[in-house]
């Protein structure tokens, strides 16, 4: 009882610091909705199952952690040189001047406060709902919270093929600052779409993302973390996929404080694939955790979970993820993996993954491994006269190919393996 009541004020003493945004009948119930889950579920603490390998308090305290800004003038932009459509948040503002013009063929693109104020709006059927859905059987108080609270974000329908990506950039200039955003993304049948993120956002950020991806439809998400390492952030993917229809994300990490990143999947037509895959690297005071709930709930579909993490100087890694197969989901086709490189005896990773299967015609599986650099190939690139320092890099950035590889764009692809590179140059100089 003591729990419960401790749960319960800490969760009122959040709401407290915060108002309902106004907006037209058909955004208030829904927000409405959501705060009433948030009251009834608590916000997280370490006793919640799925968060006892990181500390909530952070994310959930009245007000957020100051956080320092960090300068990335020593690099040019991620992404700059891609064709793309900039939609660019300053502290979860949206900022016309550094914004792109938001038409595209074939792709509907609004912002949150905008379709807030109107009567009727096609979001009405996605905002707030695939959240729902993914509060079963794990809650997620953070994501609840978010939409009932959430000021802006972006509204994406998409009826064709997308000519370029959707960049979302994030930009974090105040030290103090608590952003919530909220993007709900619908492909029709058929359609096509990318979406880019990056940049840190805010000293602490609370995102979430709903992807409704219709049947025959194909959604690729890329997304880089900021650099500001005294960020907290917590974020959520929510995606629902239709028959024969495609979803791959992959989310690059270096540096930040507190990351939690979510993501939620349900396959629910025939053929379906998805693919989830993160590489995160840290130094220090770091902790990244990547939470990953996949239900197969329909016939032939794939999924494939891989994560890769390096961390030293005490550096901490969570990897949670689980593959649910319903009864009726025959010819499923899952794989996890999750492994972590340790530079370092005083880092650790720590893992929970896990298979729940009701169906028997199944290919299933899952591993997690830790370990250190190979010895004996770092001696043989050390025999070619490659410098210990810079063997050891190429040995991590190896270790990290996999992940990498789920991004199916060359370019894009490289860009980020750019970015490894250059992240472990700059702790290597």
């Amino acid at each position: 009882m003591a729990v419960a009541e401790a749960k319960l004020d800490a969760t009122e003493a959040r709401l407290s610091a915060l108002t309902l945004p106004e907006g037209a009948a058909w955004l208030t119930g829904l927000r409405q909705a959501a705060l009433a889950r948030v009251r009834a579920m608590g916000l997280p603490t370490r006793r919640d199952e799925y968060w006892k390998y990181t500390r909530p308090e952070t994310l959930v305290q009245p007000e957020a952690p100051q956080a320092a800004l960090f300068d990335v003038s020593d690099e040019a932009p991620i992404f700059g040189a891609i064709d793309r459509i900039k939609i660019v948040f300053v502290d979860g503002v949206f900022d016309p001047a550094a914004s792109d013009d938001l038409s595209l063929a074939g792709v509907e693109i609004e912002r949150l406060e905008t379709a807030a104020a109107k009567d009727i709006h096609w979001a009405k059927d996605v905002y707030g709902a695939l959240e729902i859905n993914g509060q079963t059987p794990v809650a997620r108080p953070l994501a609840a919270l978010n939409s009932a609270f959430a000021t802006d974000g972006i509204l994406i329908r998409v009826t064709g093929k997308a000519a370029k990506p959707i960049s979302l950039v994030y930009h974090h200039r105040s030290e103090t600052s608590d952003v919530m955003m909220h993007h709900v993304i619908r492909l029709e049948d058929g359609a096509e779409l990318t979406v880019l993120e990056n940049g840190p956002a805010a000293a602490r950020f609370n995102k979430v993302m709903e992807v409704d991806v219709a049947d025959g439809a194909k959604f690729h998400h890329i997304r880089a973390q900021g650099r500001d390492h005294e960020r907290r952030a917590a974020t959520h993917i929510f995606a629902r996929l239709g028959a024969e229809s495609l979803f791959k994300s992959f989310t690059v990490t270096a540096n930040g404080v507190m990351t939690r990143n979510d993501c939620v999947i349900e396959l629910t037509g025939d053929d379906a694939v998805a693919h989830v895959a993160g590489a995160a690297m840290g130094d220090g005071d770091f902790h990244h955790d990547d939470t990953v709930f996949i239900t197969h709930d329909a016939v032939g579909c794939e999924s494939r979970q891989v994560f890769k993490k390096v961390l030293r100087n005490g550096a901490t890694g969570v990897f949670q993820g689980k593959i649910l197969v319903k009864k009726d989901a025959q010819k499923t086709d899952g794989y996890q993996i999750s492994q972590s490189l340790l530079l370092d005896g005083d880092s650790q990773f720590l893992a929970k993954p896990e298979l729940e299967i009701y169906a028997d015609d199944v290919a299933c599986s899952h591993g997690s491994t830790s370990g250190a650099i190979d010895e004996e190939a770092l001696f043989y690139l050390k025999t070619r006269g490659v410098p210990t320092a810079q063997a050891t890099d190429l040995l991590v950035l190896a270790f990290l190919a996999e992940a990498v590889d789920e991004i199916e764009d060359d370019v894009l692809r490289g860009e980020i393996t750019g970015r490894l590179d250059a992240w472990l140059s700059r702790r290597r100089g």
